[in-house]
């Protein structure tokens, strides 16, 4: 009786050091794919800021908050499901999807580039829709450029993971979806109420906290202005190699050959090489990201189903 009590204990135990093996694996894995997918956090975040400019202060997190959701929805409620679905029964398909998500991340980075040549934001929201109606507008602009952003980042993460059986992959990928929401939100709510504390230091009756809250305040503006602009090349950079990588395993591989051979003959510069061959893939990168949405922009300028109309006062008033 006694031997086949232990027998079932060494039994118990040997499958509670299996489970923990198993939790330390599944661990390491989400670390793996979440610093994979960690460079295009730095885009997401760039982004996001925009969004949120021109907005009174107490309506800033409020949208953070809406637009975090929203952008945790994209990937455990849409992006998820389709990715492991793909990946499972029709892998052959998760490129050219990709490649169609990016070719509309061109469009919005394009599309921003013409609205600073016309003199105005491509994203701004218009002059008529005020109040609920211009924070409805400014979210779902913001989801829909994230959901893009995120997609990428889940198929990265899938790739990282993609010798793991279902239900690990399942548990790694919803931990890289909370922790790269959070850690993005999270950074964006820092960035736009970096400000408010600028105020709240330059009120206190140390000089040192009033020459940095100063300092902040004066600084908000001229970082915000700059994350706009990171943020339009940020969107033309990840579109664009997206459909550079994406050609390439399609089997066209002239472009994909042509940029790596640029980046061979910089990636031997001693001391900088590696980052030379860096910079040469972004740069072609952003460079295909523009013509490619320099040409989505003029297909939807042109034709009439991508036609934008501008409401006016009057139609405002009318669904108030």
């Amino acid at each position: 009786m006694s031997a086949g009590l232990f027998g079932l204990l060494d039994d118990v135990a040997a499958l509670a050091r299996l489970a923990a093996a198993s939790v330390d694996d599944i661990g390491a894995a989400a670390g793996r794919a979440t610093a994979k997918a960690a460079g295009v956090v730095i885009d997401d975040t760039a982004v996001t800021p925009q969004y949120v400019q021109g907005i009174s202060a107490d309506r800033e997190l409020p949208i953070i908050k809406r637009i975090a959701i929203g952008s945790l929805r994209n990937k455990l409620l849409f992006i998820l499901p389709a990715a492991l679905l793909l990946s499972q029964f029709a892998p052959m398909l998760l490129t050219p999807i990709l490649m169609l998500g990016a070719t509309y991340l061109c469009y919005e980075g394009a599309e921003k580039v013409w609205g600073r040549i016309r003199g105005h934001d491509g994203h701004a929201v218009p002059a008529a829709v005020v109040g609920p109606d211009a924070e409805r507008y400014m979210v779902t602009g913001a989801i829909r450029t994230d959901f893009i952003l995120s997609a990428e980042i889940m198929v990265i993460a899938l790739n990282e993971v993609a010798d793991q059986s279902f239900l690990p992959r399942l548990i790694i990928l919803v931990v890289v979806a909370l922790v790269i929401t959070a850690v993005v939100y999270g950074v964006v709510a820092g960035i736009v109420k970096m400000d408010d504390v600028g105020l709240n230091l330059a009120q206190r009756s140390s000089r040192l906290a009033q020459r940095i809250g100063t300092a902040l305040v004066a600084g908000m503006p001229k970082l915000l202005a700059a994350l706009s602009v990171i943020g339009t090349v940020a969107m033309l950079w990840v579109g664009g190699h997206i459909l550079l990588i994406g050609t390439d395993e399609l089997g066209w591989h002239t472009l994909y050959g042509f940029v790596h051979h640029l980046e061979e003959a910089v990636h031997h510069v001693g001391g900088v090489g590696a980052v030379l061959a860096w910079l040469v893939n972004t740069a072609a990168s952003a460079v295909i990201g523009l013509i490619v949405g320099a040409i989505a922009v003029a297909v939807m300028h042109v034709l009439p189903f991508g036609r934008k109309p501008d409401p006016t006062p009057s139609s405002s008033a009318a669904g108030h």
